[in-house]
């Protein structure tokens, strides 16, 4: 059984395209197209289930057209439609860390540079504006500056970074 710890999200999984049972998905990351993978993992009702894929291709920068085995009709894959994207962390980790994004990043714990100390769980990366931000479980709000961040530790999932004086107290 795949757990959720295991795998990082990079995207949701959009309209059918076309009767065969292709999909369109909208990325965060595109990952598994600079690792080799066999499979993505789809969460299926509140479980994480691969789906090994066919073939795909890129329509633009951030939709991938994805056709998974088993999925051979337009009713199948509308079943899928809004159905979460994630890749298995195994075989980013396979990666350089040079090629980390900052999806990759979420479910990692977030150290404080200044005495080690934990800080909070990364939950989502905030993209809206030109100035990224780790969302921690608690809602707090962390510049994703990689300027401030020190060490990236993929082994044991943490971030470490120089948190700006007085920003934990916001």
């Amino acid at each position: 059984m795949i757990r959720r710890e295991e795998v990082y999200r990079i995207g949701k999984l959009g309209k059918a395209h076309g009767i065969k049972g292709e999909l369109s998905m909208m990325i965060d990351d595109d990952v598994f197209d600079r690792v080799d993978a066999e499979y993505l993992v789809l969460e299926v009702d509140g479980i994480m289930v691969p789906f090994f894929m066919e073939e795909y291709r890129f329509k633009t920068d951030d939709t991938v057209l994805v056709k998974f085995d088993g999925v051979d009709t337009q009713e199948r894959a509308r079943e899928l439609t809004g159905t979460e994207v994630f890749f298995p962390r195994e075989l980013a980790d396979e990666t350089e860390s040079d090629d980390l994004s900052y999806a990759r990043l979420v479910g990692f714990t977030l150290l404080n540079a200044a005495d080690n100390a934990a800080v909070g769980t990364i939950s989502a990366i905030d993209t809206q504006t030109i100035n990224i931000m780790f969302e921690l479980a608690d809602g707090t709000l962390i510049p994703a500056s990689e300027e401030l961040i020190t060490d990236i530790d993929t082994e044991n999932n943490t971030i470490t970074m120089t948190i700006p004086d007085g920003i934990l107290e916001l």
